[in-house]
């Protein structure tokens, strides 16, 4: 009898169990109507349910309107929004995945075009042309007035203002439940609001809130305190982290953090990096497979506790190695789910699961089958160039 690949070995989260440890990270679509999920959510998420991946994210999802970081960002931060994120957690489930979702805020990096048009700062003609009708409640906060080279500067949140910023996460904590989302992730890498009041580059704060390190995590774990007294105590709760940003904010900083929020209730640190000077970082060497799989292994490690790898992880092979060597509890992957969104099957394949169509909904596991039988004799497309090979 053949053991079981690691990858497709079931992973309890408080009372949430993962059927595999295939993750689909979030990944922004800039579909969105003034905040509200449309159809395309429902195809983009939907495809990645059923083609077997253990938990699917709804793309980062912003907890107030200031926070959002283009025309197309997703939010909920009115409960008039939380019946059409409902549609997608529903969905999700039905087809037995988990659904999880990612709360964020964009800070200083908000008010942007979409980057296949250039990511460059949005202007108040190129909004009006998309229908946005509150460009002055749009408002570009952070830390600092401090901005990104050749982007406009941010206005810095007063003390008052950042606790009710915390105050919002949590309630859209709140209507993430009500969706019926089981698994929640903070956004807190990339640049965004929360890596920027962890920055010692972006936050130049003289308060509680800035200044040592200490000051410097204040915000974070406030989120993450008003987050978890909102989010239910059997649902896992996900910090996103930038690991290394290359502007001072680094490994051993994020194994401290990670330390202190473990005993406030995140359950995983979803380890990524770079969005402070920019993207990839290269601490680890050159960027290729798993580039940043090295994060993970030290949050694992050194924080003592679960960590999910992200980056250039594109082969079952190389997932599964990952999981062996006790570097990640889980895995996730990005655009490889957008070129391939079986790519959960493909990996059930390769890596001999005894029945690897069983990952899949009944309709596909029945024609699956049939198909594997007349091609007996053959050799799919996903494992073969061509008919020549």
């Amino acid at each position: 009898m053949s053991t079981r690949p690691m990858l497709f070995t079931p992973l309890a989260l408080r009372d949430i169990t993962v059927k595999n440890r295939v993750v689909v990270a979030p990944m922004h679509q800039y579909a969105a109507k003034k905040g509200f999920p449309t159809d395309w959510h429902l195809v983009n998420a939907g495809r990645f349910a059923v083609g077997g991946a253990g938990l699917v994210m709804i793309e980062s999802t912003k907890i107030e309107r200031r926070g959002c970081g283009t025309v197309g960002d997703l939010g909920l931060w009115d409960d008039a929004m939380i019946p059409h994120f409902k549609r997608l957690a529903d969905f999700i489930k039905e087809h037995d995945s988990v659904a999880g979702i990612q709360l964020g805020h964009s800070g200083r990096k908000a008010r942007r075009f979409r980057p296949w048009e250039g990511g460059r700062p949005l202007t108040e003609e190129g909004a009006k042309a998309e229908g946005v009708d509150d460009w002055d409640a749009w408002e570009l906060v952070a830390p600092t007035a401090l901005s990104d080279p050749k982007d406009p500067e941010p206005r810095a949140l007063s003390h008052g203002e950042i606790q009710d910023v915390v105050e919002r996460w949590g309630k859209a904590a709140a209507r993430a439940d009500a969706a019926g989302f089981d698994m929640l992730e903070i956004h807190g890498a990339h640049g965004y609001l929360i890596h920027q009041f962890l920055s010692p580059m972006a936050n130049l704060r003289n308060d509680d809130y800035g200044g040592s390190e200490a000051n410097r995590h204040r915000f974070a774990i406030e989120v993450v305190e008003s987050v978890r007294a909102n989010w239910p105590d059997h649902k896992p709760l996900f910090l996103r982290l930038s690991v290394e940003d290359d502007a001072g904010w680094g490994p051993a900083e994020n194994v401290t953090l990670a330390r202190i929020v473990k005993s406030k209730g995140i359950d995983v640190i979803d380890c990524s990096s770079g969005g402070m000077r920019g993207s990839p970082v290269v601490g680890t060497g050159h960027v290729g497979y798993g580039y940043q799989v090295p994060y993970a292994a030290k949050i694992k490690a050194e924080a003592d506790m679960m960590s999910m790898a992200v980056g250039l992880i594109v082969h079952a092979d190389q997932a599964e190695q990952i999981l062996q060597n006790g570097e990640a509890d889980l895995i996730a992957l990005a655009r490889e789910f957008l070129y391939n969104p079986n790519w959960t099957l493909d990996a059930a394949h390769k890596l001999g699961l005894d029945d690897p169509y069983g990952i899949m909904p009944s309709a596909y596991e029945y024609w699956l089958s049939k198909r594997a039988s007349a091609m007996a004799e053959l050799t799919p497309s996903t494992h073969q160039s061509g008919i020549g090979d």
